[in-house]
């Protein structure tokens, strides 16, 4: 299996947070800043563990714009 790679546009004053939440659910994604003035991060996502990383940030997109691209 290999590791998923996807790119989003956040809030770039919520990147940090982000980052904190997903070190919370140990293992599943690692997010990398590419771009801080654009909010561009990319998302490193183990492959058995998607479908919970798309559960966790539609949940955050409550409060925090994340926009897939």
């Amino acid at each position: 299996m290999r590791t998923i790679y996807k790119l989003f546009k956040v809030d770039k004053s919520r990147i940090g947070f982000l980052k904190f939440i997903f070190e919370a659910y140990d293992g599943i994604a690692v997010i990398t800043t590419l771009d801080t003035k654009e909010g561009l991060v990319r998302f490193a996502i183990a492959p058995n563990s998607i479908d919970e990383v798309y559960a966790v940030l539609r949940d955050l997109k409550k409060d925090i714009y994340i926009n897939e691209l």
